[in-house]
């Protein structure tokens, strides 16, 4: 069974686990979660990896490339396609396009056409 080498990188288990919860990236707390659950023997690569939907291949890489080449290996970095399509901002747009609208409705009288 594939586990982190912590001691490797002087590490402890301690350290994962705070690096799962301090990172700035979401995909990077990911990843160390993974390794904090793996090194302390609670679940394995395959196991974690059903429990967050992910291919086990995936979670196997991440053990493999921290051992490999320690914990900088495991911040996410984005990796190519295109950037994300930004508007520049309009001043005759307003800072919350999908902000929450406030209608009012009245009802108005029926009348009678006859």
């Amino acid at each position: 069974m594939i586990r982190p080498d912590v001691a490797k990188w002087e590490q402890t288990t301690d350290d994962l686990r705070r690096l799962a919860t301090e990172s700035a990236h979401v995909r990077t707390r990911e990843r160390f979660l993974a390794l904090y659950t793996i090194a302390l023997g609670q679940s394995n690569a395959t196991l974690w990896a059903q429990q967050i939907q992910r291919c086990d291949e995936c979670v196997m890489a991440w053990v493999h490339k921290y051992n490999e080449r320690g914990p900088d290996a495991m911040t996410y970095r984005r990796t190519g396609g295109s950037a994300p399509f930004l508007r520049p901002k309009s001043s005759s747009r307003s800072s919350k396009p999908f902000g929450k609208v406030s209608r009012t409705f009245t009802a108005s009288p029926v009348e009678d056409g006859r």
